[in-house]
């Protein structure tokens, strides 16, 4: 069963206090890149917050993008990973991090062709194969537009359909690629097929220009982006997360958001 209700990305600035939140918080999610090296003391408080809390995974370097290669190495550290803390959901960025199998730690953009859509089909099923679980993909933000065929709501829409994955709806992302490619960010939801998200991301972005927004995840949420998670839930209310990776505030300021994030979500 997909997770329910309002979660929160797990960080290292607020482990140790996330226990006493278990009442408020309805599920964690984790990034297994930081995770995987736990030292034994490390490792036993993390089973006590999966013991606590139920837990999805979000990967950083699986690079689906990078079709050409698969990293063999890192999906068998990440299928014993996901073993050994029973965590069932794991998902990934629709965008590559590596070419030819050498590590570029970013989140790069796809051609939004056809020919990548059955390549990045493939892709998903060899990695669900070795895993023994469904991956989740996630739309990510995109600063240049690689020579494409479709539009982005149509690529996404091919890779679900043909992959038969769920998607994790970065609401943010699809504000701050809206503002910098000028395209209308409702109308993009608009084109979502909602039964297929397995649940959504919001987060906050850094207005660099006028002309520019960065998804940094290390500012506050912006109105306009809570307005769009409220255009979201009144079409579907669908489990929701909070990211905060970078200028993390103390958790009780964190919770702040979270209660904001968790309003406009009982309200749909």
């Amino acid at each position: 069963m997909m997770v329910e209700g309002c979660g929160l990305g797990l960080r290292d600035d607020f482990i140790d206090e996330i226990p006493s939140y278990a009442k408020r918080i309805d599920f964690l999610e984790v990034v297994p890149e930081n995770m995987m090296h736990l030292n034994r003391k490390e490792a036993k408080r993390f089973e006590r917050i999966c013991e606590a809390f139920p837990v999805v995974a979000h990967g950083l370097s699986l690079s689906l993008g990078d079709v050409g290669s698969l990293d063999l190495i890192h999906l068998g550290r990440l299928k014993k990973f996901l073993e050994r803390y029973g965590i069932e959901h794991y998902s990934e960025h629709l965008s590559f991090t590596s070419l030819d199998g050498v590590q570029s730690y970013e989140l790069l953009p796809l051609p939004m062709t056809e020919t990548m859509a059955d390549a990045v089909t493939e892709k998903i099923a060899r990695i669900e194969e070795i895993l023994e679980r469904p991956l989740i993909i996630e739309n990510p933000t995109y600063y240049t537009v690689l020579e494409s065929t479709m539009d982005e709501t149509a690529f996404i829409g091919a890779i679900l359909e043909r992959s038969g994955a769920k998607l994790l709806l970065d609401i943010n992302n699809v504000f701050v690629n809206g503002f910098n490619h000028r395209f209308d960010a409702k109308a993009f939801i608009d084109a979502i097929d909602l039964e297929r998200v397995a649940y959504c991301h919001i987060a906050g972005h850094l207005e660099y220009r006028d002309d520019l927004f960065i998804d940094t995840h290390g500012m506050p949420v912006k109105e306009e982006v809570w307005d769009l998670m409220a255009y979201v839930m009144a079409k579907k209310r669908l489990p929701v997360m909070l990211e905060r990776d970078n200028n993390v505030p103390p958790l009780e300021t964190l919770m702040k958001e979270f209660e904001r994030m968790r309003e406009i979500h009982h309200a749909a």
